[in-house]
């Protein structure tokens, strides 16, 4: 088959799927947001940008006209643009960050207080009266070590103990540094006590603090927190286990405002509003009420973005829903794929990093799943209104609402298992009783009882509240307790990601047949996560911290190890189970200060494991038989193991490994080469006067 009637094959093809080009518009923009993290250097940027450019107009200027041409030349502008756009922001939100840990006294303005209930925590945003610390910094309290009287816009006076934000401390895991670089936050740590108040703030704590405040103090503890999680979209009082059981039930997307509480507030605000309008015949007669109801329900749309502090998933839900009240007002058709690729591209114009974040992916992977499915013609016939009895009506709801469900999970799976190494398996299931029962019966009760507050009388509302509330934790802790409810997945390649997610997406934005070879890299990609092993060794990249795999689960280095280092190790591990000791594991043995591990059956690993220092005769010997050394200092030049030599300097260049002894292979948290801001930053150090 020549080149010629390849062209015209897809010539033709593209000409039956014009409605849909425009679609690829924000995924050609976010390939190139894509690239750009993928590039390692400047100097790769610019040539990728400027082929990229020159592609697209070479591609207008010798291009004969048609579909083909003119899709692939809008295509690379597009990801040039997406390039240039990250770049942009990349070094537009440039600000130096802390050279190394630093115990420091300060003088700061509070710029946003953030109360964390559930751990008696108080986080800080603190921009530092101090030329020598980075301009923004997040610091935690203890909620005892908080004054009276702290709120956003007050200089206060502390002492803290600062680090410079932490990237991932193994492949896979979260990169804070990355996360901390957009938001120009140069230094994190813990601040202690006392805390003086030296200039008042602005006095109240903000509408939605206040409103947090009073939802957490009319329903008590994890309960509480879901509450103010559905009308400010502050989690900060759900405790940690309830947390991790919605998570596991894959009831987590209630939590965090998006599509399902736009929609509510949206359709209840336009509901009261027609109701309430429909009351005045004058109105009735004279005046179109759905448009002003849909004004409404656009201002409600708009004040709860504001409210809930416009995260990615809500200002994508906010545009979407505005979108539909256009078109409803136009009559057009209400939901359609067009308005999401119109929220992703609004969303990546103005804030480009999302893309890589899992809010942004997970947010956009649900909603498109969902339009995509229930605009195949199948379900469109399947799903019509009929003339038939309730009992048939109910089964065509539990169906549709179950396949929905089904396909949602199936596409957020390789989100959450490539971002969290965990994938719940029951989610659909969870999800047919928890969405009803949250947006009928929760948030309609917690819309009655602060409207019932204002005049003293919502006590006995915010007792269903609590009920209500109470029945949707015991669902997430029953699916969550139940065998087989998570799936471990350790770190996963990129490319298995990318194709899973080229599959997903060729599979959702084309109509006609040709959509079915989108299975092709989505089962490559699926086959290639599921064949990926976990590591069989992880040190951080501090050399602190090491963790081997053996039969048993994941068992770790150091016996006094931190929840969360505990979590994280044993998630990119590939575990679900609790981690457990080396210095209690089979064919492991350790002294105060040493570990000689056997892994994969034959391999011989010696790891440090405290900071006294070993007699170095007794060190050279033992590295002599050894494959691998693990040391969190510089070991002596007479130290040579077999194979790999993972001390402080090395671990340097290398940040976080991956050890996979099978295959020979070791994977890096830093590339060589790469020059992404966050990785050489800007750096500013105290001086000793301002460290005392």
């Amino acid at each position: 088959m020549s080149a010629g009637s390849i062209a015209a094959a897809l010539e033709r093809r593209l000409e039956i799927e014009r409605d849909q080009l425009g679609l690829w518009l924000p995924v050609a923009l976010g390939g190139g947001v894509v690239l750009w993290f993928a590039l390692p250097r400047p100097a790769l940027w610019a040539a990728a940008m400027l082929a990229l450019v020159a592609g697209g107009l070479a591609l207008i200027a010798l291009g004969r006209g048609g579909r083909l041409v003119r899709s692939l030349a809008v295509g690379a502008l597009a990801m040039a643009l997406g390039m240039a756009l990250i770049w942009w922001r990349a070094e537009r939100v440039a600000a130096p960050v802390l050279a190394r840990p630093a115990m420091v006294a300060m003088t700061a303005r509070v710029e946003r207080v953030e109360p964390l209930v559930a751990r008696g925590l108080v986080r800080l945003t603190l921009a530092p009266n101090v030329s020598s610390l980075p301009p923004r910094i997040r610091v935690n309290l203890t909620e005892a070590d908080a004054p009276a009287g702290l709120s956003a816009g007050a200089t206060i006076r502390l002492r803290a103990r600062l680090m410079p934000p932490p990237e991932a401390a193994v492949p896979g895991a979260y990169d804070y540094a990355r996360v901390a670089w957009f938001t120009a936050i140069g230094a994190t740590g813990r601040g202690f006590a006392p805390v003086k108040v030296l200039v008042a703030g602005r006095g109240e704590a903000g509408l939605r603090r206040a409103l947090t405040g009073h939802v957490t103090s009319s329903v008590a503890g994890s309960a509480g927190g879901v509450a103010a999680a559905l009308v400010t979209g502050d989690t900060g009082s759900i405790s940690e286990n309830d947390a991790e059981a919605m998570r596991a039930a894959g009831l987590a997307h209630l939590l965090s405002v998006s599509g399902l509480h736009i929609t509510a507030v949206v359709g209840a605000t336009m509901i009261v509003m027609l109701r309430l309008l429909a009351l005045i015949p004058g109105l009735a007669l004279r005046v179109r009420l759905p448009l002003v109801a849909a004004g409404a329900g656009a201002l409600a749309a708009v004040g709860y973005t504001l409210l809930t502090g416009a995260e990615v998933p809500t200002v994508r839900s906010c545009v979407a829903a505005l979108m539909v009240l256009v078109g409803l007002a136009m009559g057009r058709e209400a939901m359609t794929l067009r308005l999401v690729a119109a929220g992703a591209l609004i969303v990546l114009l103005f804030w480009p990093e999302s893309l890589a974040g899992p809010s942004f992916q997970l947010s956009f992977a649900a909603i498109t799943a969902i339009v995509a499915l229930h605009d195949h013609p199948r379900l469109r016939t399947f799903g019509l209104v009929r003339d038939e009895g309730p009992g048939r009506r109910l089964f065509r709801g539990m169906a549709l609402l179950l396949l929905t469900g089904v396909v949602v999970e199936v596409a957020l799976m390789p989100i959450a298992a490539y971002h969290f190494h965990k994938a719940g398996l029951y989610g659909a299931l969870a999800n047919i009783v928890a969405i009803p029962w949250t947006t009928f019966v929760v948030m309609p009760l917690e819309a009655l009882a602060l409207a019932l507050d204002a005049a003293g009388r919502g006590a006995p509302v915010w007792w269903l509240v609590a009920q209500a509330i109470g029945l949707l934790l015991w669902l997430a802790r029953l699916v969550a307790a139940s065998p087989g409810a998570v799936s471990a997945w350790p770190a996963m390649p990129d490319a298995a990601f990318a194709l899973m997610v080229g599959g997903g997406l060729w599979l959702a934005l084309w109509r006609t047949g040709w959509r079915r070879w989108g299975l092709v890299p989505l089962v490559v990609g699926a086959a290639w996560a599921i064949m990926t092993p976990a590591p069989d060794l992880l040190v951080t990249g501090d050399g602190r911290h090491a963790a081997i795999r053996t039969p048993a689960g994941v068992m770790l280095l150091r016996d006094r190890t931190g929840d969360y280092m505990r979590g994280m190790l044993a998630e990119t591990g590939g575990s679900t189970v609790e981690p457990g000791l080396m210095s209690e594991a089979a064919g492991v043995r350790c002294s105060a200060d040493l570990c000689v591990a056997t892994v994969a059956g034959q391999w011989r690993v010696l790891m440090m494991r405290s900071a006294y220092l070993v007699p170095v005769g007794e060190l050279v010997a033992a590295c002599r038989m050894a494959d691998v050394v693990v040391s969190e200092r510089r070991l002596p030049r007479g130290c040579r193991p077999r194979w790999l030599r993972l001390d402080r300097p090395t671990l340097a260049t290398t940040g976080g490994v991956a050890v996979s002894f099978a295959r020979g292979q070791v994977v890096t948290v830093k590339r060589a080469g790469d020059r992404h801001p966050w990785r050489r930053p800007p750096r500013v150090m105290p001086v000793r006067a301002e460290s005392r």
